[in-house]
């Protein structure tokens, strides 16, 4: 595994070292002794997926609030996405910066993302999978969301805001000056 660390603290791309062969490709998407000797978080206790039928759908940013606030390992099982970590920590230099790439099924390649952080996607192929692994369990009453779109995170989007597909709650998310509960 190959581990990339991007300009916000504790946001590393991995990839994975594929083993091709007649039938396919073969690697390891994660190895706790590898992740820890990075001094990434390696406890996870919850995997989510979620299916996009069309390409441009945008889920997030979405974050939660301690003591449930979620590390995550993002991957795309199926299909290509536009994958975001804004940085939500007051104390932080990089707060309110973000990291974005691309992340495909083909590819393996993973984020990590840890707590503290809002998280979205958006993707860029139909019927895309995408599998991520997180610290904390879900906690509705916990759960927060910063509006994808916001100009102050000067995120470039690779769908325009009139061409995305969100969820209600998505839509009515706000801003990141207006968000109260933040790290």
């Amino acid at each position: 595994m190959e581990f990339i660390r991007h300009a916000l603290d504790g946001v590393v791309e991995i990839r994975p070292r594929l083993v091709p062969d007649s039938r396919g490709s073969f690697f390891e998407s994660f190895r706790r002794s590898a992740f820890e000797a990075e001094g990434l978080i390696a406890d996870f206790v919850q995997t989510n997926r979620s299916r996009s039928h069309a390409a441009g759908t945008v889920r997030g940013l979405h974050y939660q609030l301690a003591p449930s606030a979620q590390g995550k390992l993002v991957s795309v099982i199926r299909g290509a996405v536009f994958d975001v970590a804004v940085d939500l920590r007051r104390s932080s230099p990089t707060f309110g910066k973000h990291v974005a790439v691309t992340l495909t099924a083909a590819s393996g390649a993973e984020l990590h993302i840890p707590p503290g952080f809002a998280h979205g996607f958006c993707t860029l192929e139909p019927d895309t999978e995408v599998l991520y692994a997180v610290t904390s369990y879900y906690a509705p009453e916990r759960e927060r969301a910063i509006f994808w779109a916001d100009p102050a995170l000067g995120i470039d989007w690779p769908t325009p805001p009139d061409g995305a597909r969100l969820s209600d709650k998505d839509l009515r998310a706000p801003m990141l000056a207006d968000a109260a509960d933040l790290f």
